[in-house]
């Protein structure tokens, strides 16, 4: 069989990428060995916001007094909400079948191998191969979970996120070890279940890669919850011989040994690159990542890779928009590269996270003067109507020209405001054109026209 495309992987960036490819006119195949959405539609994004937005449902139940209603003996049937996040990514995964037959995309099952002259070996579960061939093969076989050498995942006491989002009950306590997305998302969880949650991060911060100011916050609005947050900390052993796990970390005050009956490995992911074909066929890779050019081209012509098998933000929309610049680019359009300073990170624990461009460390390290304004929502009279008092709003901008350099956020909601500052960074608005954009009130949204205001010394709430 010979297509104009295949993809290898059928995850955000695989799936959308081939979707593109149809619609452009090009005889597309994909290759998965397991379901159709990869990762994050089966295993990752999808169904953790299901058990996220639960552990919310939960949450307002269990505070209902605070809004003068009165609910009796609420209980969380933990099986029931696992069921509920299996479904959700049930129905997507059939929605992702749908979408493959609306645009006569042929779905192949198998382990697909790239060979040279752009060849696909596809070896099915049965262990039967088939070579199919095309113009142009895209690897977007994406990611799992890293495994640590002190910390060997067993999949009944030392888990991945794999078994986090279908353990059988709620543990009585967990630690989880790194305070990425993961890691915090499951925290929240697991808190709101009333597992007893403990976070060791290695780094000063817990979610280390967001603003200073947003880690501090959310690290204090954790502890409220009744979350144990350790930093500067490291997971040294697991003992996993008794009944629970006994965990040495290493802290800056010494040893501490941690008595728990679940250890959840969150320390960031690894590429799924192994076993592909790609020495054979001379594909280079650095650091575990395949590199690519601004196409996403390897170095060798015909062969593309996207998504998390390449050294770029591994986010499902980053993927998913690798995939239409690659597609459109082999299809003969004109897309413009991707600008990787505007792509938006959210975090969906309670409170949520939502950022974009520079932190303000980075800006200043960048040598740009600066215009900061952080406007909490504790001064919203809609955060005050939700009762979701907690968080704020940061916007910075460069003095000298009132460019938005970033924005970043912490809040009830805030993943879905984050769009805004995408939209006006893509159009290069202006600190001045923020402010005078009337935003609507009372939303929790005009905090960023407040933020804006602070920084230019016209906030009228605060």
């Amino acid at each position: 069989m010979s297509f104009d495309l295949i993809v290898i992987g059928s995850g955000p960036g695989g799936y959308v990428a081939a979707i593109r490819a149809s619609q452009l006119g090009l005889k597309t195949a994909i290759v998965e060995r397991s379901e159709l959405g990869g990762i994050c539609l089966n295993w990752g994004c999808i169904p953790t916001k299901a058990l996220l937005k639960s552990a919310n449902v939960f949450e307002y139940i269990k505070h209902a007094a605070d809004y003068g209603i009165t609910v009796k003996d609420a209980e969380a049937d933990f099986k029931g909400i696992v069921k509920r996040s299996r479904d959700v990514a049930d129905g997507m995964s059939k929605g992702i079948q749908f979408l493959m037959k609306k645009n006569k995309i042929e779905v192949i099952t198998g382990t697909g191998k790239v060979k040279a002259g752009k060849v696909v070996e596809v070896t099915g579960a049965d262990g039967k191969k088939q070579e199919i061939s095309a113009k142009s093969i895209m690897i977007a076989t994406g990611a799992r979970s890293r495994v640590l050498p002190n910390l060997p995942q067993d999949g009944k006491k030392i888990i991945g996120y794999r078994e986090a989002l279908v353990l059988p009950k709620a543990p009585k306590s967990m630690v989880i070890v790194g305070s990425g997305a993961i890691g915090v998302e499951f925290a929240y969880f697991y808190n709101t279940m009333g597992t007893q949650v403990t976070i060791v991060e290695f780094l000063p911060n817990i979610v280390p890669i967001e603003d200073t100011d947003v880690s501090q916050a959310l690290e204090k609005s954790f502890k409220k919850q009744g979350i144990t947050v350790m930093t500067n900390a490291s997971v040294e052993k697991v003992d996993t011989s008794g009944k629970e796990c006994k965990v040495t970390i290493k802290t800056k005050d010494g040893e501490k040994v941690i008595d728990a009956e679940i250890v959840l490995s969150a320390v960031g992911i690894e590429a799924n690159i192994q076993n592909l074909g790609l020495e054979e066929v001379g594909i280079v890779t650095d650091k575990g990542r395949i590199k690519v050019d601004e196409f996403y081209q390897t170095n060798i012509p015909g062969y593309y890779a996207i998504g998390d098998v390449i050294p770029t933000a591994a986010l499902a929309h980053v993927a998913s928009a690798e995939g239409i610049i690659a597609v459109e680019k082999i299809a003969g359009h004109h897309p413009e590269p991707l600008d990787y300073s505007n792509i938006p990170g959210c975090t969906y624990c309670s409170p949520e996270i939502a950022s974009v461009g520079m932190t303000e460390a980075k800006a200043k390290e960048a040598g740009h003067t600066l215009k900061i304004g952080k406007f909490p929502f504790s001064a919203s009279g809609k955060a005050s109507a939700a009762g979701a008092k907690d968080g704020f709003i940061k916007v910075i901008y460069d003095a000298k020209y009132g460019e938005l350099l970033g924005a970043h956020m912490v809040g009830a909601n805030v993943t879905e405001m984050i769009a805004e500052i995408v939209v006006a960074k893509k159009l290069e608005t202006t600190g001045h054109e923020m402010l005078k954009a009337v935003h609507p009130h009372p939303t929790m949204s005009e905090a960023v026209m407040e933020a804006t205001a602070m920084a230019y010394g016209e906030v009228i709430h605060l």
